[in-house]
This record gives structure tokens, sequence and C-alpha cells, in this order.
């Protein structure tokens, strides 16, 4: 364990680089965590995630804008998905640009749907930074908050160890009732 710690440590940044290039959700969320825990540096991390997102689009904006008919064949399965894409940005323009990345399954559609059409690339390049900060952001300092208060608990079950399994069975007995509640409401709304 010592020492995959060390090599977080020493190659940690490098890794989450090369994993927010295309999108990186779980690495922003690992490397907040693992800030909180003192193996990273929290800012250092957000930093590179923002680099990396931005660099990442800003990839898939100008290659698909260059290449078009090289990349086209490669999207035919996810057609309906495209034509999704070209809507939104079409009918919310900016505002999708920033939001793309808290959108699973647009986020790397959206830069390429922009690149397709005539998109403005310096005002596309503005929006797509805005929109990885706020990204970078959100999850970095949320995931070290959590990291934080995860630790917390994991020190005050190792005081009394008999209260963490009880915490599980309950979180997961109730969310077990709270989906069935909800799909019992959702039949008797069909009916």
């Amino acid at each position: 364990m010592e020492t995959v710690m060390q090599n977080i440590e020493a190659y940690g940044y490098a890794m989450l680089f090369i994993y927010s290039l295309g999108g990186g959700f779980v690495g922003i969320v690992a490397a907040g965590a693992l800030s909180g825990f003192g193996y990273l540096n929290i800012f250092v991390s957000i930093a590179v995630v923002f680099a990396a997102n931005t660099l990442g689009d800003q990839a898939l904006f100008f290659i698909s804008r260059s290449n078009k008919s090289a990349i086209t064949p490669y999207l035919r399965r996810h057609r309906r998905k495209l034509a999704l894409s070209h809507m939104l940005l079409k009918k919310h323009g900016a505002r999708i640009i920033i939001i793309k990345k808290f959108i699973y399954g647009l986020k790397t559609l959206i830069p390429i749907v922009a690149g397709f059409t005539k998109y403005d690339a310096k005002k596309f390049l503005a929006l797509n930074a805005i929109g990885a900060l706020l990204f970078a952001l959100i999850f970095g300092w949320g995931s070290y908050f959590a990291g934080e208060f995860f630790s917390q608990i994991a020190i005050y079950a190792s005081d009394y160890p008999y209260i963490l399994p009880i915490a599980l069975i309950m979180i997961i007995g109730g969310s077990y009732l709270l989906v069935g509640y909800f799909a019992r409401k959702k039949i008797k709304r069909r009916d």
C-alpha cells in the first residue's frame, strides 16, 4: 500500500492530466479525495484537471473542424446523440458549452458538433475554459471536503467498529425501500 501511495505522489498529476483529457470525472473526484488525505495538493489537482479538460475539448473541436469527413464514419452509431447535441448547441449555444461537462454522454459530442458547425473557435475556447474551470472547482473541492469527512468517519469507525455495518445495512435497506416506493408510485400513475 505504501508503494502505491508513493507512486501516486510521484506520478499522480501526470496520470490525472492524461485521464482528464477525455473528461475525467473519476480522476478529479479521486484527486480531491487524495488531496483531502494529504497525498496530493488540491490546488495543483484542480489546475491540472482544468488544463487537461480545456485542452482535450479544444483538440476535439479542431480535429472535427479540420477532419469532418474522416471522423464521420466513426460516429454513425451516435447519430441520434449527435443530432441532440446539434439541437442543444443551436438552442442553448453558450450555456450548453459551459455545462456540457456535467452531462454524461454529451460532454464529448458537443465539442465535435461545434467543430462540425461554423462555431467561432475563440468563443468556444472561452466558454470551454469557463466550463472546465467550474467542473474542476465543483468536483475538486466537493471531493476534497468529502475526503476529509470520510477520513473523520474512518477514525470514528475504528473506535466503534459495530456502527459501520449497521449504517451500511440502514443505507442499503433505505435505498431499497425508496426505490420500491418510487417504482410503485410510477406504476400507479400509468394506471
